[in-house]
């Protein structure tokens, strides 16, 4: 009879053991959880930023995330204070990737904010590191435009 116990030990222990191994790999693992987030404000201005006068924000602009030219990965809109905002996930995009090739691209005729502007320009910028927060488990490597500038469309 001893042996059988001792055998039933040895396999709670063992137990025990691999529960502990695979709870600390879901830690771990967790830790590693991230999100990637794209935020700006936008303004009605030929450069999409805020001049010398008092400048309006871009209201209601569609502002696409290019990766690869023509091929639109996502979308946001601005709102009232001409704010947008991407929440990525970092298994789908490499952060070399949107700061490398990535662009975004403001799809609305700057037009519709102001007429004055050209009707045949788009906005569109390139994205900079802006850095790293931690909510609980998760890292959010945040981005911004590193400037929107007019590129006219041929």
């Amino acid at each position: 009879m001893a042996p059988s116990y001792s055998y039933s030990k040895l396999s709670l222990v063992i137990s025990l053991m691999v529960v502990t191994v695979a709870m600390t790999n879901l830690k771990a693992d967790a830790q590693f959880l991230g999100l990637i987030s794209i935020n700006g404000v936008l303004f009605c201005s030929a450069n999409g930023s805020v001049t010398g006068s008092p400048t309006p924000a871009f209201i209601n602009a569609t502002v696409q995330l290019q990766c690869v030219p023509g091929t639109v990965v996502s979308t946001s809109v601005t709102n009232g204070s001409g704010a947008f905002s991407f929440l990525l996930n970092p298994l789908q995009f490499l952060l070399s990737t949107l700061l490398g090739t990535c662009r975004l691209r403001v799809a609305t005729p700057l037009t519709a904010c102001n007429a004055t502007l050209s009707p045949t320009g788009v906005l569109t910028s390139a994205l900079q590191l802006s850095g790293n927060i931690i909510a609980g488990l998760v890292n959010i490597t945040q981005l911004v435009p590193s400037g929107f500038h007019l590129v006219n469309n041929i």
